[in-house]
């Protein structure tokens, strides 16, 4: 195996992401994003003056990432509030902006929340506005110490499982600081052993039909001065079969009450390879990633994603006339294409679930729900 220590790209520094931000410039408030489908070849950043710019960007994949999107539609109804336009259109543009991450819903409600109990108490347009963005603000920041908790909590049960040190963790997607207000979920458990220098190699999956794992952990993985190297999907059976996965990390868009786990498409054949290879399969995710009123994995809705990812290459360059976008077709002209931006991992396949409340192990409805009432983050519907 491949035991080059990658360095950080040349002009990249290991520092703080500025991913999500709001914005007061003269002409108006915004939200401003780290422009994702733009790394890692640019980091620049899109300006949303209005919801539905947001929207767009959400669908676009330039904002993404389950606990991330809950902030960013916060802030979207604080946007809409704050620019005196009707809020609850918002947030319903908003909410249905992608289906399955179930902390875009919670994000935008609990800020239209706040709004409309403003209201309520007799509290003038300005007034509610500024309470609806103190309450994404409230969330940004809640985010950010779950992060840290969530890493503390899945270092130690790494820890556990693996006394010997030297963890050779595989990752699917993107769960690090571009996925949250903090350095991420399953992510910054693997940043944590790193620092703690028990971490040998990070196996990045590319993570089709969008490479978030090549384009998007390599790229923080290289910003953090970590071992990694990328493989693609299919290859990850190779790995296991030699012995070089110790555990595998990921993170989570949707975690039914029976503790089903939806999650990037790709994360299912991973804990079926787990299983049969005897290596911890762990899923880290904030409990706001966790939705009670969803049964079971049948219940969950899987965002379908456009054919064209599977059956092209897109490529993005920068020339004299500006930014270009392109694709080349790689499959025969008109193919239909099955390209399910999620699949579902049954709780049995789950070693653990670590959140910022502690870890569930074994994974089971009640042991969801007894954690839940304990996290003061799932009070608002």
């Amino acid at each position: 195996m491949a035991d080059q220590d990658a360095q950080p790209p040349v002009g990249i520094a290991p520092s703080a992401l500025s991913v999500l931000r709001w914005d007061e410039p003269p002409e108006g408030p915004a939200v401003v994003l780290l422009d994702q489908t733009r790394l890692p070849a640019e980091e620049a950043e899109l300006v949303c003056a209005d919801v539905p710019a947001l929207v767009e960007a959400i669908r676009a994949l330039a904002v993404r990432g389950a606990p991330l999107l809950g902030i960013a539609g916060a802030y979207g109804v604080a946007l809409a509030a704050v620019r005196g336009q009707d809020v609850d259109a918002a947030a319903e543009l908003l909410e249905r902006a992608r289906p399955t991450a179930v902390n875009l819903g919670y994000g935008v409600r609990r800020a239209a929340g706040v709004y409309r109990a403003a209201v309520e108490k007799g509290a003038g347009p300005e007034q509610a506005a500024a309470e609806a963005l103190a309450a994404a603000r409230a969330l940004h920041r809640e985010d950010a110490e779950a992060s840290g908790r969530m890493a503390r909590f899945g270092l130690a049960l790494l820890d556990e499982l693996l006394p010997d040190g030297g963890h050779q963790l595989l990752t699917h997607c993107n769960t690090g600081a571009l996925v949250s207000g903090g350095e991420g979920t399953a992510f910054a458990v693997a940043l944590g052993a790193h620092r703690a220098g028990r971490l040998r190699r990070l196996w990045v999956d590319e993570t089709r039909p969008l490479l978030q794992g090549a384009r998007l952990t390599a790229y923080e993985a290289a910003r953090n001065g970590m071992a990694y190297s990328v493989l693609t999907d299919n290859a990850a059976g190779s790995l296991f079969a030699a012995g070089e996965v110790d555990a595998v990390l990921i993170g989570a868009d949707r975690i039914a009450a029976d503790g089903s786990v939806a999650n990037k498409v790709g994360s299912y054949p991973l804990a079926v390879l787990a299983r049969y290879h005897h290596v911890p399969f762990i899923v880290v995710a904030p409990t706001t990633t966790v939705d009670l009123d969803t049964a079971d994995g049948a219940s969950i809705t899987v965002e379908q994603r456009p054919g064209r990812e599977v059956t092209e290459v897109t490529f993005s360059r920068s020339g004299a006339a500006g930014r270009e976008t392109g694709g080349v077709v790689v499959a025969p002209q008109g193919s239909p294409a099955y390209n399910p931006a999620f699949d579902i991992t049954p709780p049995e396949l789950v070693t653990a679930i670590v959140t910022e409340e502690g870890v569930i192990s074994p994974v089971t409805g009640v042991g969801l729900a007894e954690l839940c009432a304990r996290s003061s983050q799932i009070t608002i519907s």
